[in-house]
């Protein structure tokens, strides 16, 4: 590396690889050209962060919330741009609807959600369940019969 007043020079062997203008803002500022991403990396390019919020925000505002959450989560924005693209594609695959379900039910869990949370409830269903089955009282008998109850614990008829 040869850096000088306006200069960063990337060398090799001698020879210049490629040069760009120095920077000088922020600290740890960066700047990236695209022809020098990796391929797998360009087609990001076309989207920011701004286009994710408004797709988000089509699909509802649960799904706005975890976008939101996806892009602010890294101490670069662009890096969370892979799970946003993934949650695109999770609701080409499933639909907008059944995206907005689960992004809420995700949400009902954890202030942090994760695209795999997501993608679990959509596979398992969870987010087709009515919310009269979510509060329902949990079942107390056992189907195997041995489930013991409150009295079992009870020592020569003292309260617990």
């Amino acid at each position: 590396m040869r850096v000088t007043r306006n200069t960063v020079e990337v060398l090799f062997e001698g020879h210049r690889i490629c040069s760009h203008p120095r920077l000088y803002g922020r600290l740890n500022q960066y700047s990236t050209q695209e022809a020098h991403m990796p391929a797998d990396h360009q087609k990001y390019v076309q989207w920011n962060g701004e286009r994710f919020r408004r797709w988000a925000v089509k699909m509802g505002e649960n799904t706005g919330a975890v976008v939101e959450h996806f892009l602010t989560m890294y101490p670069v924005e662009q890096q969370g741009y892979k799970a946003c693209l993934a949650l695109l594609k999770l609701a080409d695959k499933h639909s907008a609807e059944r995206l907005e379900a689960a992004c809420k039910r995700v949400l009902g869990f954890t202030a942090r959600p994760s695209l795999k949370s997501v993608q679990a409830i959509l596979q398992s269903g969870q987010d087709r369940l009515s919310p009269e089955m979510e509060t329902a009282a949990p079942d107390t008998s056992s189907q195997y019969g041995f489930t013991r109850g409150a009295d079992y614990y009870r020592r020569g008829g003292e309260e617990c």
